[in-house]
């Protein structure tokens, strides 16, 4: 991803006096004009970037700057390693791993005991208890379509269950609350939504098919995936019997806890709502009681009763 190939890029050039632009798209898998465009964020940051002309040219730092290794600190380093390492566990691939290697290589063999101690400190892992095989493949495909501005088409279930064929520009991949997302200009709503890679099915690049990458909108600069998500808002309060605290806990964090005085537990939170919430609230279990809206009760009680139905009808003789 971007991150780590601007590390790795300046971290070459500190290594290598000049490298031409081609090099660079063949080596990190991306096309020069992405590659130019790296250069520009690289210099954005204060770093000196110049191309030389000609036949021996290429790119390099500009002559006489040195990035000091003292820049950052082994603690700072340490940190960048724990993100990617984390980054890596739901999203890991072979430029994390080398990218990691040359900042253990920056490291005083004097430093190295101390600094994998730092490294032990923390471990972030988002990969899912039921694994990642099925994402992964989803992920690199689109991290290819971001990079080359290719037209990237899926089969799309949304929170209500509704299948429909999507043809997107993708723009960049975000991983919230365990969850990747797809950022993309949908051709057919002619505005930029967010998709839960988890919803698609079916998806292809189109390799003769590019974009010019826009500009995206206030609104859809966020990374909250509800923001892109048009939905009503509804302020739901939520009874938690005393003994089904830990669960009101794990959900809504102990802060969110009013105490009641039979002992139960009241939690007030605004949702979209959807069927996603429907069967986040029976997935709840017994132990919970919706309060208000008093339509939101009806919704949950008819669809308990239909389960309920499910459970109890009599078996064929």
């Amino acid at each position: 991803m971007k991150l780590e190939r601007l590390l790795s890029i300046i971290i070459l050039l500190l290594n290598r006096r000049m490298v031409q632009a081609k090099e660079l798209a063949e080596r990190f898998e991306v096309s020069v004009r992405t590659i130019y465009r790296d250069i520009e964020t690289i210099n954005g940051a204060g770093i000196p970037i110049v191309t030389y002309q000609g036949t021996n040219g290429g790119i390099g730092l500009a002559e006489g700057y040195r990035l000091d290794r003292n820049m950052l600190t082994n603690d700072e380093l340490a940190a960048i390693v724990t993100a990617l390492r984390s980054i890596s566990s739901s999203y890991g691939n072979e430029k994390h791993q080398r990218l990691m290697e040359k900042i253990h290589s920056v490291v005083p063999p004097a430093d190295s005991e101390a600094f994998q101690r730092k490294l032990g400190r923390v471990l972030i892992d988002y990969s899912p208890w039921d694994g990642n095989e099925q994402l992964r493949p989803k992920l690199q495909l689109l991290e290819k379509a971001v990079d080359y501005c290719l037209i990237a088409e899926f089969v799309y279930s949304n929170a209500d269950g509704e299948m429909s064929h999507r043809i997107v520009e993708p723009h960049r991949l975000i991983l919230k609350g365990k969850q990747w997302y797809l950022q993309a200009y949908c051709l057919e709503k002619e505005q930029f939504r967010l998709f839960k890679l988890k919803r698609m099915k079916d998806l292809e690049i189109v390799p003769e098919k590019t974009f010019t990458s826009r500009e995206l909108p206030v609104q859809a600069r966020t990374s909250d995936p509800s923001s892109s998500e048009p939905s009503r808002a509804t302020q739901i309060s939520l009874c938690f019997q005393a003994e089904a605290r830990h669960l009101a806990e794990e959900w809504f964090g102990i802060e969110a806890l009013c105490p009641v005085d039979d002992g139960s537990w009241l939690v007030k939170k605004a949702y979209p709502e959807n069927e996603w919430l429907y069967r986040f609230i029976l997935g709840l279990g017994h132990h919970v009681e919706v309060l208000e809206p008093p339509h939101l009760r009806e919704i949950i009680a008819d669809r308990a009763e239909q389960i309920a139905k499910k459970y109890r009808k009599e078996k064929p003789t």
